[in-house]
């Protein structure tokens, strides 16, 4: 497998400008140390020449000479044969969290961000007390409705095709949530050892499918901005892959939307190389103040696209009811997929999501206004209190990716715990390790909860700062964390 080029252009772009306090050739080597270190140049992407790199940057060649030699000092680069300089980690560096562990024991007062869903939407009991009027129908089968309930399906595939994607009920497949879908998709598609491409940082519940598929991961970065689709262009190319994992959606967790253009290039390339993709659709609903109209479905783009959705992040997480979009035979390999360990969605569950759907496909008005005002006021504590924080406001989504100054983000997890906080550190979200510079706090409390987290995470930085962490005050060590969703 050839590794992914960087261009020399877009790694001047990266590095920024060269002029400041010490040696250019060592701001040059810092720069792209905290690049790699952040997961925005992934591990095994091979850099441009000394000689390319030198022009782009309009530097001495011996200038860009002595930064690759400090780097490959410091185990950030690396020669391969074939390969040029590639980007990689120093040994022991590589830390990837799956975030599938919580903590036994919660104290009383603890704010936790580490859910990026909301509570159940008014109209729930309404919704409830219908479906279980509605299930005489059901009760008289075994429950097990492999492809989920026919009414369902039906307004689930209808909603694709108001967005964009003609769909049938046929093509619908109803699953116990977003991650089960996603964990069908890539058995059907994945032998062990085969690669994938994915978003780096991305969702990180997929990690211990791919773990025990022994899958070879070619990591694309999203900038705080976006993707830069030439980039993941090479990258694709380059990868032998057999599957992609994609959220062009409101990306979770930096809330970046792919547009249209850019979902065509990346399409492109994926069906040049013969790649499916699997694209997470969970947070499309989520428009919060987005202007214009929404993308075309990824599905619209490339046709070898298995989609998945869920009802966690628009309705309620406790109805645990995702599905998979998908057409032709690849329907009879999900569904062979699904059967050794998901043999159908609890049928009333589906039923309630049913009358909620008929509502709204997505969040209502006055859902869509309480996240709006509690990003803000969330925004706004961050902006007053720690304005050395950075993030790029998003217009959707449910989150902040929040950078730090310093890569510390597992010292201030910690210490955020020790005053009442748990939120998620960048780690858990990397594909390739690194993003030890990165915090996500999602924006689903009240505001007045929001600006005491902002306050509680001001603490837990000068704690961190003044080296007063103290741990977990007693709780039991869970090296994993709490869970991410």
């Amino acid at each position: 497998m050839v590794a992914p080029v960087l261009s020399a252009v877009r790694t001047a772009e990266l590095i920024g400008p060269t002029s400041g306090d010490g040696p250019a050739y060592q701001l040059v080597a810092d720069s792209l140390r905290l690049l790699i270190a952040d997961g925005r140049i992934a591990v095994g992407t091979r850099l441009p020449s000394e000689r390319d790199l030198t022009s782009a940057l309009a530097l001495s060649r011996t200038t860009v000479s002595s930064a690759y030699a400090v780097l490959r000092d410091r185990g950030y680069l690396t020669s391969r044969r074939g390969s040029g300089s590639v980007a990689s980690l120093p040994a022991g560096a590589m830390r990837r969290d799956t975030g599938l562990h919580m903590s036994a024991q919660v104290p009383a007062g603890t704010i936790d961000l580490t859910c990026a869903a909301q509570r159940a939407p008014a109209g729930m009991t309404q919704a409830a007390e219908a479906a279980i009027a509605a299930s005489p129908g059901y009760l008289s089968g075994s429950g097990y409705l492999l492809n989920g309930v026919p009414e369902l399906r039906e307004a689930i595939a209808a909603r694709y095709t108001e967005r964009g994607l003609p769909t049938s009920a046929d093509e619908v497949i109803v699953t116990t949530g977003a991650v089960v879908g996603t964990a069908i998709a890539a058995r059907a598609l994945l032998s062990p050892g085969d690669a994938v491409v994915m978003e780096t940082p991305t969702y990180p519940n997929i990690f211990p499918t791919l773990t025990q598929l022994r899958s070879r991961i070619a990591a694309v970065p999203v900038e705080p901005t976006g993707w830069d689709v030439a980039t993941m262009a090479s990258t694709i190319r380059a990868s032998g892959a057999r599957a992609a994992i994609l959220l062009p959606d409101f990306h979770n967790p930096t809330g970046n939307l792919m547009s249209d253009e850019q979902r065509a290039v990346v399409a492109k390339a994926l069906a040049r190389e013969r790649i499916t993709a699997i694209v997470d659709e969970t947070v499309v609903e989520i428009s919060l103040d987005h202007q214009g109209p929404m993308p075309q479905p990824f599905g619209a783009h490339h046709a070898d696209t298995i989609s998945i959705g869920s009802a966690s992040k628009s309705h309620w997480g406790g109805l645990r009811i995702g599905w998979i979009r998908a057409s032709g035979s690849m329907l009879e390999r999900l569904t062979a997929a699904r059967v050794p360990f998901d043999i159908g969605a609890p049928v009333i569950d589906q039923l309630v999501l049913l009358q909620l759907m008929q509502v709204t496909a997505g969040i209502t008005a006055d859902r869509r206004q309480d996240l709006v005002s509690s990003r803000d006021a969330l925004a706004g504590a961050l902006r007053e209190r720690l304005p050395h924080l950075r993030f790029v406001l998003p217009s959707g989504g449910l989150s902040l990716w929040i950078e730090l100054p310093d890569p510390i983000a597992a010292e201030v997890t910690l210490a955020a715990e020790d005053e009442g906080l748990l939120i998620a550190s960048g780690p858990r979200f990397a594909a390739a390790g690194g993003l030890d510079r990165w915090i996500r706090m999602p924006y689903v409390l009240s505001p007045q909860e929001l600006v005491e987290a902002v306050a509680r995470l001001e603490r837990a930085l000068g704690r961190v700062a003044a080296g007063t962490t103290m741990g977990r005050r007693g709780r039991a060590e869970h090296p994993h964390g709490p869970l991410v969703a």
